[in-house]
């Protein structure tokens, strides 16, 4: 079944969101979680490199991350799709963020020294609760809390990209007076995180009647539900667009700071790539504020290809032209490529599938899918640039993309005309699928 339906959300301007608390509190929830992710993924890879670890083993840090979300991320998604807008699982995320600090600092640092193998597997089963795993509760919580409050997911959203330019301000900053303190810095992010959290408006549930006794903020969701959308060509097409693209997005950028350091010959390269990310992302915010509307109007289907396309233009550019200046623009397209992705994924998965599961429709086809490509390709690529070399990785891995770009478009219809439920419908607390028909 088609999650679509005649009603039409009402949109905002980014001027009328922020003038609703409710948008600052979840999109403060985005601030402080991104700040977190933006410190591992900006700096984890120099600091793993710092203590002695081989490209190879960083490489499986990542894939390990990703083999756990790849278990997690069916759990996550229907434990939290039962759940609706309870929030124990987002709890749990943040409990593991802030213990970032203790972790780097007692456990994963000194097994470095003793077992480099052992320390990728402890460190990326860790980071996964946080990270790769932690995020589809993340996003999917808080884009169905922005469906149910009747504002734009991407203007809270563009709050994260605010934070990951902050992390990546101050972390050079924190990285020259002692490279542990940014993961105490991490810590500190996710105390403000889980307080935010707490006071987190959640949108009235439906009424008991909905509900069997005792489950009034509960959701019932069948296998049948979960086999029709598994079955679902465009969801298929998704998932593998999302294994092609979003996967190889993060495992371009893993160890993209070591080659920007490898060929910036002068100055301090490490400092240069923590600016350029930090304004990266400061534009990202910027071009958040334009992207749903520019969504809206050409449709989630259309979005996703001109992140694909971004993708393989920033990737082949990279392995082609490596100047200082040409690696700072390569860099700085991202700023474009990531809210396409982050507005379409969602807006696509609200208007082609059942909103009763969005978050499983979510962890599964996006979550999941990505987990599998990130653990394939982190290990595959962390090996391929210690035979091989960078560039020609590169290579392989902008043609990669485009392939799977091709073959994800067809098998995915169109969403352009349709719209996601909002208000009550947006928790999908009506199982009458007639009855929402006709809302």
């Amino acid at each position: 079944m088609s999650g679509g339906t005649t009603s039409t959300p009402t949109e905002s301007s980014v001027l009328e969101s922020l003038k609703r608390s409710v948008v600052w509190n979840y999109g403060g929830t985005f601030f402080f979680y991104f700040v977190v992710w933006q410190f591992v993924f900006t700096f984890m890879g120099l600091w793993l490199e710092n203590e002695g670890m081989s490209s190879t083993n960083i490489g499986l840090v990542s894939t390990v991350m990703a083999l756990v979300a790849m278990g997690l991320q069916p759990i996550y998604g229907y434990t939290q799709d039962r759940l609706g807008f309870r929030k124990p699982l987002y709890a749990f995320v943040v409990v593991c963020a802030a213990l970032m600090g203790p972790f780097f600092q007692f456990v994963f640092k000194p097994l470095i020294g003793v077992n480099e193998t052992l320390a990728a597997v402890v460190g990326g089963v860790f980071l996964s609760l946080v990270l790769m795993s932690g995020v589809s509760v993340v996003e999917a919580f808080n884009e169905r809390a922005s469906r149910a409050n009747g504002f734009e997911y991407g203007h809270a959203r563009l709050f994260g990209s605010l934070g990951g330019s902050f992390a990546s301000a101050i972390g050079g900053v924190i990285w020259a007076s002692n490279p542990d303190n940014i993961w105490w810095a991490a810590s500190v992010s996710a105390l403000v995180l889980g307080t935010l959290v707490f006071v987190a408006k959640v949108p009235h549930q439906a009424p008991e009647k909905h509900h069997e006794e005792g489950e009034a903020h509960a959701h019932k969701i069948g296998k049948e539900t979960i086999l029709k959308l598994l079955s679902d060509r465009s969801f298929q097409g998704f998932v593998v667009l999302m294994f092609g693209t979003a996967a190889l997005y993060d495992v371009f950028d893993q160890q993209y700071s070591i080659y920007f350091a490898d060929h910036v010959l002068h100055g301090d390269p490490e400092g240069l790539f923590g600016t350029v990310v930090s304004v990266q992302i400061l534009c990202e915010a910027v071009v958040m504020v334009f992207t749903p509307w520019i969504v809206n109007k050409i449709g989630a289907k259309r979005g996703l290809q001109i992140f694909a396309g971004i993708l393989v233009l920033r990737v082949l550019g990279s392995a082609m032209v490596t100047t200082t200046e040409a690696l700072i623009a390569w860099r700085l397209l991202a700023a474009i490529e990531m809210p396409f992705m982050l507005v379409s994924v969602m807006k696509y998965i609200t208007r082609m599938f059942d909103v009763k599961i969005s978050a499983t429709a979510y962890t599964l086809g996006f979550g999941f899918a990505k987990a599998l490509g990130v653990a394939i390709f982190s290990l595959t690529f962390g090996y391929a640039y210690d035979t091989i070399g960078f560039s020609s990785a590169y290579i392989i891995m902008a043609v990669a993309i485009g392939v799977i770009t091709v073959i994800a478009s067809f098998l995915m219809a169109d969403d352009k005309g349709r719209e996601a439920p909002t208000g009550e419908l947006a928790d999908g607390v009506d199982d009458d699928d007639e009855a929402i028909a006709k809302a």
